[in-house]
């Protein structure tokens, strides 16, 4: 997180400036090997309860900012049954076992939500190693319809 600072000029007239600030959350894309791609993104729809708390997405641990987020760099598939997204895992039967991308921007979600947009990027390179939760490229089934990703 980054804070910003800047001044204003009061609202009682006093010639002393008021101090106020902004937060800025900027996402970890270390696993984003390349642009390429980025421009086009899908939205999805994210299944919370089929991510893991703490890999996928964290709590917010700023009282000022309750909001809990998904990580950038998720490794999602489609659930077959609801079309929802969830955390990829080669070894599910739901649909997940297939990727479909990864969560491009970080996303924040409220205490208790269940479902979260997000944006999917389907198509570009990924650094394997730098993918939050991590992903083993071998287990990821090459598709011509599906995602194209390049792993490096």
């Amino acid at each position: 997180m980054r804070r910003l600072c800047s001044f204003r000029p009061r609202e009682d007239g006093c010639d002393t400036p008021a101090h106020h600030h902004v937060d800025v959350y900027t996402a970890d894309r270390a696993w984003l090997a390349s642009l390429h791609g980025t421009d086009s993104t899908e939205t999805i729809t994210l299944d919370i309860s089929k991510l893991t708390a703490g890999t996928h997405h964290v709590a917010s641990a700023d009282t000022a900012q309750p909001y809990s987020r998904v990580l950038s760099g998720v490794p999602v598939g489609k659930i077959t049954a609801s079309g929802l997204y969830g955390a990829f895992d080669p070894a599910a039967t739901d649909g997940r076992q297939a990727l479909a991308g990864f969560v491009f921007a970080e996303t924040l979600f409220a205490p208790g939500a269940a479902k979260v947009p997000a944006a999917l990027l389907w198509h570009g390179v990924v650094a394997a190693a730098k993918v939050p939760g991590g992903i083993d490229p071998s287990k990821v089934t090459a598709s011509v319809t599906g995602p194209q990703i390049r792993f490096v």
